[in-house]
């Protein structure tokens, strides 16, 4: 029953039914994955599409070096499926446990997507397992502290909240993206009073997640934030990332529409005007969609 009442809240909240990293802005796939994806392009022919978790296992414990963080890259990718890590976890959590806690001296992504891949056991994960990204929060690479920070709040355990809270003091923006990012994502109201810190930050993207976050706890202190999100403008200089010809993804609407979700969530009528022009004359189709089902959500 209480699953039930889980699902049909998510279905009625725009912002919790929404995919984590769409709603959360692109972070995750930037920080977490960035450069190292556009290298592993050319590793990835080594490593055929239809091997199994064990495989994927025995090459990050005991393949070459070019074999390990591709595997444990793809072992990660694999494990993006619920249904599959619910099966494999009894005989996956060990031995991921094992290859992290042995890969400190290694190569710095394998680290980075082991430790994505501990943070999609499913919840609770064993408590070595958090014991060990506890410790990765204080890596020497920023990569793999990213990892771990983004690995912890996966685990919905409001035990490391501290711990991940201490993370928003780095001078690394990277880092303070995904902490504030990970504090959104535990439940409750844990990491407030760094989230609305946060709305203050240096970097426009904390402050567009923190007001995020603070939305999908029903909490208005980011409206102002959310505000500016609706400007494309505004946006579009804070966005570093450009899109490209051949590319299908808007990132400056990608922004915006993850504002207008946050808006629906709280159901922000003080934001009603902007969110109508949007609607109206914004040049990006689905934004004006966003926009269109945002007004409705605000009008009841």
């Amino acid at each position: 029953m209480d699953k039930l009442v889980e699902r049909e809240a998510a279905a009625r909240n725009p912002l919790t039914a929404a995919p984590a990293i769409a709603v959360q802005f692109f972070i995750i796939p930037l920080l977490v994955v960035g450069a190292t994806v556009l290298v592993y392009v050319g590793f990835r022919s080594l490593l055929t599409e239809d091997r199994s978790a064990q495989e994927y296992l025995t090459d990050i414990q005991s393949g070459g070096s070019n074999r390990r963080w591709p595997a444990a890259y793809e072992l990660s990718r694999l494990m993006g499926d619920p249904q599959f890590v619910k099966k494999q976890q009894m005989v996956l959590a060990p031995q991921l446990i094992k290859a992290f806690a042995a890969s400190g001296d290694d190569d710095p992504r394998l680290r980075q997507y082991l430790a994505l891949a501990l943070g999609r056991l499913t919840p609770p994960i064993p408590a070595e397992a958090r014991r060990l990204l506890v410790e990765a929060l204080n890596d020497k690479e920023s990569q793999t502290r990213i990892s771990a920070i983004w690995a912890l709040g996966s685990t919905g355990d409001l035990t490391v909240a501290p711990e991940i809270e201490r993370m928003y003091q780095s001078d690394d923006a990277g880092v303070r993206k995904m902490t504030v990012y990970a504090l959104g994502s535990l439940p409750g109201e844990v990491g407030t009073a760094t989230l609305v810190k946060a709305l203050d930050d240096a970097e426009p993207d904390v402050q567009w997640n923190a007001a995020v976050a603070l939305a999908r706890h029903g909490r208005h202190e980011g409206v102002n934030v959310l505000r500016r999100m609706l400007d494309r403008d505004y946006v579009q200089r804070a966005v570093t990332r450009q899109q490209q010809a051949t590319d299908d993804i808007d990132p400056v609407g990608e922004v915006m529409i993850t504002g207008l979700r946050a808006i629906a969530a709280l159901k922000e009528s003080s934001l009603s005007e902007p969110v109508k022009a949007l609607s109206q004359a914004d040049k990006n189709l689905k934004v004006r969609e966003a926009a269109t089902e945002t007004l409705r959500t605000i009008n009841g």
